[in-house]
């Protein structure tokens, strides 16, 4: 009797729990990597992880690349912030802190609250982009909103380094920002 669990659910658990690539691990692996070879972007993540991981493969973070760009292009938010990473940390890709801010940029626009952080991060260093406790306070504040806790923090922290027009000015933003993000959400849960 064939089992009724879709192939790319098992697939998915494979890459999120890992296991030894020996008999079905090989199947499902091989099962992943057709499936993203044909274009679709939550294997191409998923494949991604494990190679990023080590997870059922040998590690290697120049293939992991490789697989979170393509979901990316396919406009994927966790491959999208998946890359910036990369970028910023060098890590399968040369370091880049200002293609790291793009990627970061990208998935904070579709609301990945994980980027937001780190687009704040990169502002409030000044990598990839000026320094800019405006847009740090800004991108900051929209992560705090989602309720990323960190993004509290450092937040409260630009707080007291930026001066009172900075922080108005990164208000001003994140309110612009939160909208923009919002009107998006509507329009692509409307198409």
């Amino acid at each position: 009797m064939k089992s009724k669990i879709p192939s790319i659910f098992i697939v998915t658990l494979v890459a999120l729990f890992g296991c030894d690539r020996t008999n079905a691990a090989d199947d499902d692996f091989d099962t992943l990597t057709k499936l993203a070879e044909q274009g679709d972007a939550a294997a191409q993540l998923n494949l991604g992880l494990m190679y990023k991981d080590g997870r059922g493969v040998q590690r290697d973070d120049t293939e992991a690349v490789k697989w979170f760009s393509k979901a990316a292009e396919q406009g994927k938010s966790d491959a999208l912030q998946l890359v910036g990473f990369m970028y910023a940390r060098g890590t399968g890709v040369a370091q880049d802190d200002g293609e790291a801010v793009k990627w970061y940029r990208k998935a904070a626009e579709q609301d990945h609250i994980v980027a937001q952080f780190k687009l704040g991060v990169m502002y409030a260093k000044g990598r990839g982009a000026p320094q800019d406790y405006a847009m740090a306070y800004a991108w900051f504040n929209v992560a705090a909103a989602n309720g990323f806790e960190r993004a509290k923090e450092a937040r409260d922290m630009v707080l007291k380094m930026a001066p009172p027009s900075q922080i108005e000015t990164g208000q001003s933003l994140a309110t612009d920002i939160f909208d923009r993000i919002q009107k998006g959400k509507q329009v692509a849960g409307a198409e």
